[in-house]
């Protein structure tokens, strides 16, 4: 049976606001998610809160229900409360109708299985939390087999990423590691590494992808450094015929996640 909150000062509301900072979700290994459709797909995937705070004029929907039912079910609580505690969590003036409390589910390379997919997205130095969970529904939309973020990415958990990735994060597997892990065991099996760049001349639809085909998108700002570059197997571009010289990390990836997925669909 759900308990009730509506007092700011109460001890769990101010230890689940401070999971807005990263030191405090490093600390207590818990993240925040806001929204019913991205706690419905986190439901559906199998993902559930320890914490589940809804608002009390909510109580009755169906989408609701189904989360408080399986959150209890599973040894979380349920808490109800009202729309000025959700927006304190949340840090929006329109909060959403629930707030969860996850445990974080970062994976290290061992944990993946590259024969999963013939699509997988990497990622190195990212910084934007918007093209982190742009990256992460792409990755979901072709059926990619998980996102590799290498060295010093922005914290996927971050409640800016998690929003931005309507859910993704809690269908695409996602596994962190440093560019001195990721090689060997890159080179260690089957693997085509691709990487994004305006330092070639090889249009992406040039080549034919070999599965399964790893995706490097570098830095938003610097690109990827040069000793990464001469790891790839192919180096791409995507061809600019206006004024800007670029794509947005998250566009190209984007675009160049599609043309894999026709190749390897045996599209034209």
């Amino acid at each position: 049976m759900p308990r009730e909150i509506t007092a700011f000062s109460n001890p769990l509301i101010k230890r689940v606001r401070l999971l807005r900072e990263k030191r405090h979700r490093r600390e207590e290994g818990l993240f925040l998610a806001e929204g019913l459709r991205i706690l419905t797909e986190a439901r559906e995937a199998g993902r559930l809160p320890e914490y589940l705070f809804f608002a009390k004029d909510m109580a009755s929907h169906p989408l609701v229900l189904a989360l408080v039912a399986a959150t209890e079910a599973a040894g979380g609580e349920a808490i109800e409360t009202n729309a000025d505690i959700l927006s304190k969590l949340s840090g929006k003036d329109n909060p959403g109708a629930v707030v969860g409390v996850y445990p974080e589910f970062a994976l290290g390379l061992d944990d993946l299985d590259r024969n999963t997919s013939p699509i997988w997205l990497v990622a190195e130095r990212l910084r934007d939390p918007g093209n982190l969970g742009t990256i992460l529904r792409t990755g979901d939309a072709v059926g990619a087999g998980g996102l590799i973020l290498i060295d010093e990415c922005v914290d996927p958990f971050s409640v800016e990423a998690v929003r931005a990735s309507m859910g993704a994060l809690f269908t695409m597997p996602v596994a962190k590691a440093s560019w001195a892990e990721f090689v060997p065991w890159l080179r260690a099996g089957p693997g085509q590494l691709v990487g994004l760049s305006l330092d070639t001349e090889y249009d992406y639809k040039a080549p034919a992808y070999a599965a399964p085909t790893f995706l490097l998108t570098g830095n938003e700002a610097q690109g990827m450094p040069d000793f990464m570059a001469a790891e790839c197997d192919l180096l791409v571009k995507i061809p600019m015929l206006g004024k800007a010289d670029s794509l947005n990390a998250a566009v190209a990836t984007a675009v160049m996640a599609y043309e894999v997925l026709s190749r390897t669909r045996g599209a034209s």
